[in-house]
């Protein structure tokens, strides 16, 4: 029997959630993502370690703060590395710092593709990570319009998803495990094993929207907790898996039946009409989402920090 991992492969496209390379080197993911947490782990890896001096040394043509761009040029550099282990893409992020400033957010995005560029990686093989807030999906549009494809992250609602996916965004990345843990805190009595996780729940019916009302926005499942929410997934079009899960995957022999498909998508669903004032008015009725997605602007602005403070003392 083919490992769960294999059989996941032949449905799913998988990628690895982590810039760690030798993660990236053991379980061959199609894609890999980044993000400022990942970034300020990886950042202490002695495999990095190079990479630091040559960042600053980079950010000293930069405009503006000088850790700052440090920090950007050293998601670039280590996006450049895994690229050279990976078939496909790298996501890489915009700083969190910027969720709510869809001028600044396309700025900050073109400058990102750009050093890709000049290290000869074209558009094809970046996506360009920014947070699902209204600003950052609205910049998304602007991006995906100039060819410059976008993974949106931090998504925890329909609301989010049906926004990213009527301004054209690549990819986005629907939080599991995050959903999880804001429900097993409200309740933590309840059973949410399998199909009853409301992470699984989430992903399954965004997924089944899209399929729908013929959206191509690709729905890639992230954050999650155990395999057992992957199980429930298998099918979904990306999943991201951190490389714990990975090896878990690996490790297990079990048949691993097909969840999700484009061709059995369960009861229609009408379609909802997406702008500003009903993604605010779905947002606040909708009191996990827009917790989560402040308390996750918030973390990658603490893991931002904390990369700078670590270039700037390297």
């Amino acid at each position: 029997m083919p490992t769960q991992l294999e059989q996941l492969r032949a449905m799913t496209d998988v990628v690895a959630d982590t810039g760690d390379i030798a993660a990236i080197e053991a379980y061959r993911p199609l894609d890999a993502t980044t993000n400022p947490s990942l970034l300020f782990k990886a950042a202490q890896l002695p495999a990095y370690e190079s990479l630091l001096g040559e960042a600053k040394q980079r950010a000293k043509d930069y405009a503006g703060d000088a850790n700052k761009g440090a920090a950007l040029h050293l998601g670039v550099l280590i996006g450049l590395e895994i690229l050279k282990l990976i078939p496909g893409r790298i996501s890489t992020e915009v700083d969190a710092r910027l969720s709510f400033d869809t001028k600044a957010t396309i700025e900050e995005a073109r400058t990102l593709i750009k050093l890709y560029n000049d290290a000869g990686v074209t558009n094809d093989r970046v996506l360009i990570k920014i947070a699902s807030t209204w600003e950052g999906i609205q910049a998304a549009k602007v991006l995906e319009q100039e060819g410059i494809n976008t993974n949106l992250t931090l998504l925890f609602s329909q609301a989010q998803a049906i926004a990213c996916a009527e301004a054209g965004a690549f990819l986005i990345s629907p939080f599991v495990g995050r959903i999880l843990d804001w429900f097993k805190a409200k309740n933590p009595d309840a059973d949410y094993n399998g199909v009853n996780d409301p992470g699984v729940m989430s992903v399954t019916s965004i997924y089944n929207y899209f399929k729908q009302h013929g959206y191509n926005t690709v729905v890639m499942g992230a954050s999650f907790r155990n395999i057992g929410e992957i199980q429930a997934l298998a099918g979904c079009d990306r999943l991201t898996i951190s490389p714990a899960l990975l090896e878990e995957l690996q490790n297990t022999s079990d048949d691993l039946p097909q969840v999700l498909s484009a061709s059995n998508t369960g009861e229609p669903v009408e379609k909802i009409s997406m702008d500003e004032v009903t993604f605010r008015t779905m947002m606040n009725a909708d009191a996990m989402a827009t917790e989560k997605l402040a308390e996750g602007i918030r973390g990658f602005v603490a893991d931002q920090n904390k990369l700078e403070d670590l270039l700037a003392n390297a």
